[in-house]
């Protein structure tokens, strides 16, 4: 298997980016714009750029396993997890898939929320044509219960940065659920901000997960710092 050679500046970049690493996961954190998977767009894909790194970096004659057991908006940045072996792939899936994997979040706000800390409990319905999910009535046809908890950590001069925590995976969750409640993210135009971000992006970051190991069974608590264009953010640890 031959992969697309990487520019030393390319290479250096993906390997600044790697929070974690072992025979069986690679966590990486993604910036606004990237895709984890192919798409529709034709775009490569993070998946393939860090077989081209692994290959490259471990001088590997064969195919490069590079497994997607979870992805993360194109627009929004933060961790993601890949799977290095088909046995962590599968089991990473179905731990997504049951919600045992624990995902923490950095929201910047247009707008301050009413409370400094809440539990928002919505009913979302997801339109496939417009990739956009909206707040319904409990009930309604293909409506999905959508629950997170947030707490109001900064304010700066024009933005609220909101810690949340997801208790339910739903489509597009945190920015139809913050935007609902009058507080849409940072360049998020879909769900209300008024303008966009330089970069295309949205400022909703994948801030921290704790998973446990699916080969040692160990617990990992994975961080990743926020995007340098956050100006005005205090580093969080």
């Amino acid at each position: 298997m031959v992969y697309r050679t990487l520019s030393r500046e390319e290479y250096d970049d993906i390997a600044s980016r790697i929070i974690f690493e072992d025979n069986h996961l690679l966590v990486f954190n993604k910036r606004p714009g990237e895709i984890v998977q192919g798409d529709k767009t034709g775009d490569e894909a993070l998946s393939e750029t860090l077989k081209a790194f692994i290959a490259a970096r471990d001088s590997k004659p064969g195919q490069v396993f590079m497994g997607v057991p979870h992805r993360l908006d194109r627009p929004v940045s933060g961790i993601v997890v890949f799977a290095k072996t088909s046995k962590a792939l599968e089991r990473l899936a179905e731990m997504f898939r049951k919600g045992e994997v624990h995902k923490t979040y950095l929201a910047l706000c247009c707008e301050a929320p009413a409370g400094k800390e809440g539990l928002l409990e919505d009913w979302l319905s997801r339109n496939e044509k417009q990739n956009k999910s909206y707040v319904v009535k409990e009930g309604a046809s293909g409506a999905k219960l959508a629950r997170l908890r947030y707490r109001l950590l900064q304010d700066t001069d024009r933005y609220h940065l909101l810690e949340v925590e997801l208790l339910t995976g739903r489509h597009h969750q945190i920015r139809c659920q913050l935007s609902h409640m009058g507080c849409p993210i940072k360049g998020d135009l879909k769900y209300g901000a008024p303008r966009s971000n330089p970069d295309g992006g949205i400022c909703l970051h994948s801030f921290r997960t704790t998973l446990v190991h699916p080969v040692k069974k160990c617990e990992i608590v994975l961080v990743a710092p926020v995007p340098q264009s956050w100006k005005g953010i205090t580093p969080l640890k």
